[in-house]
């Protein structure tokens, strides 16, 4: 008996054991966890901070211009045969020099400041892409969110024209309706079906694109997602306001940001390429060991420090640095044209996530008016019907109309959601800075009820119960 326990609570514990590890393999995450988990882990901003890297290394490289570079040098070389010459057979000399620019008609200076813009750049850059991806993040959440939504939906109402399809069946073999009733239930029935396969394909397709942004890599033969979120999709009034949000993304957005700094880097560049007409000054001082091969001059071996100044100055380079200057005035008045393009971009960006917003609020208040209707109109088709007041098709039309209405909710909230993040990344800017995601406590009734009304996951409930 103590054996058989024994065995029972090793069954136990051991069930319990893969229970947890099966839990610890799935991991449920918020919105606000996918969005740090794709911040620390999606391959564009782990791209995007490697070129910051890129770019500090780039300005390390600049700075040592400001400062001394100390160099080695040698020589060594023997004659095989020398005919009529005294001269010494071996060659050889070895130097330690330090150097330093003095002049350089400033080229080390540009090189820095465009090391610095590059940094710049490259974070404004960076700053770009986790503001894209957070909106691609929220977006695919919210999709995933609505499919989810969109199979509960489908499924309930697939099983009401199950029960409609059994419903017409019984009534038919008790003789009291006839074959067209069923038949009508089956094509109901049927037509409702490809709308659910649509929407379990189109769930699987969100986990993949999450799981894209993720940087997560799916195994060829897993069918389960290797995560699973948390939450229902919901509306949240708010109202930003245009010309704040334009104000905002004109002074916030990383990408114009990005093209001032191109700008920038083009006026320092053509300081550079300017330096090539001016001359460029070096002292240096070292050791030098180094030969004689004049035997009469002095001995063979000699040695001593030197110190000494290096010029240079291109009189004419065939107009090299012409023609470096004028492509740099050319690349300067790209990269305005860029910068007046990123600017008026930017603008159209927030200005159709607003409209969106605007559209998707509009046909939200109208469409959950219209659930309420489609309910009733359905429960008014069932009793006509079975008053003998309505017909079969009545019943039919309005279970359809059910499922369409609560579908088309779900779409309005999850454009509602769309287009609130496209309008933060747009503007650079969170939520709460916008305003966005008020309170319920601060909105008054009609928005209150609307926000109330927004737990659409679950299924219909009065479909549900029929």
């Amino acid at each position: 008996m103590c054996s058989k326990f024994a065995a029972i609570s090793l069954m136990i514990a051991a069930g319990f054991l893969v229970c947890s590890q099966f839990v610890r393999a799935m991991p449920a995450y918020t919105i606000d966890e996918a969005v740090a988990l794709a911040r620390e882990r999606n391959p564009d901003i782990l791209i995007a901070q490697k070129k910051v890297t890129a770019a500090r290394g780039g300005f390390i490289e600049a700075r040592s211009g400001y400062l001394p570079s100390l160099s080695s040098s040698g020589l060594y070389d023997k004659r095989q045969t020398q005919s009529e010459t005294n001269l010494r057979q071996e060659d050889y000399n070895a130097i330690v020099k330090l150097e330093q620019n003095i002049y350089t008609g400033g080229a080390v200076a540009s090189q820095v400041a465009i090391a610095q813009r590059n940094i710049a750049k490259a974070n404004y850059d960076l700053q770009e892409t986790i503001s894209r991806v957070t909106m691609d993040v929220r977006i695919a959440f919210n999709e995933l969110l609505l499919n989810r939504a969109k199979v509960r939906v489908h499924e309930d109402s697939v099983g009401v024209f199950e029960q409609e399809l059994k419903g017409e069946q019984d009534n038919f073999n008790a003789g009291i309706v006839g074959k067209l009733n069923v038949q009508r239930a089956e094509i109901a029935l049927a037509n409702e079906r490809p709308e659910l396969f649509t929407a379990q394909t189109d769930l699987k397709n969100s986990y993949l694109r999450l799981a894209e942004l993720f940087g997560t890599d799916i195994s060829p033969g897993r069918q389960a997602p290797p995560f699973e979120i948390s939450g229902q999709l919901q509306y949240r009034p708010n109202h930003p306001d245009l010309n704040e949000c334009l104000a905002r993304a004109d002074a916030n957005r990383g990408i114009i940001k990005s093209r001032e700094q191109d700008i920038a880097i083009e006026d320092r560049q053509y300081v550079l390429d300017r330096s090539a007409t001016r001359p460029h000054v070096r002292a240096f001082s070292g050791y030098e060991i180094y030969s004689e091969r004049d035997p009469d001059v002095g001995p063979e071996f000699n040695y001593g420090g030197v110190v000494g100044i290096n010029a240079t100055w291109n009189i004419f380079d065939g107009h090299a640095t012409k023609g470096r200057m004028q492509a740099t005035r050319a690349r300067r008045d790209a990269a305005v044209q860029a910068l007046a393009a990123a600017r008026r971009s930017v603008a159209s960006e927030v200005r159709s996530a607003f409209f969106d917003l605007q559209q998707a609020d509009r046909v939200l208040e109208s469409e959950t008016k219209n659930v309420q209707t489609a309910d009733e109109a359905l429960d008014m088709a069932r009793g006509n019907f079975a008053a003998g007041l309505g017909t079969q098709l009545d019943v039919l039309q309005a279970a359809v109309d059910v499922t369409r209405t609560r579908t088309t909710r779900l779409t309005a909230i999850y454009l509602h959601n769309v287009a609130l993040a496209r309008l933060s990344h747009a503007c650079t800017s969170s939520a709460e800075a916008l305003n966005f995601g008020s309170d319920f406590k601060d909105v008054n009734a009609r928005d209150r009820n609307a926000a109330h009304a927004a737990d659409v996951a679950k299924p219909p409930q009065k479909m549900s119960q029929r």
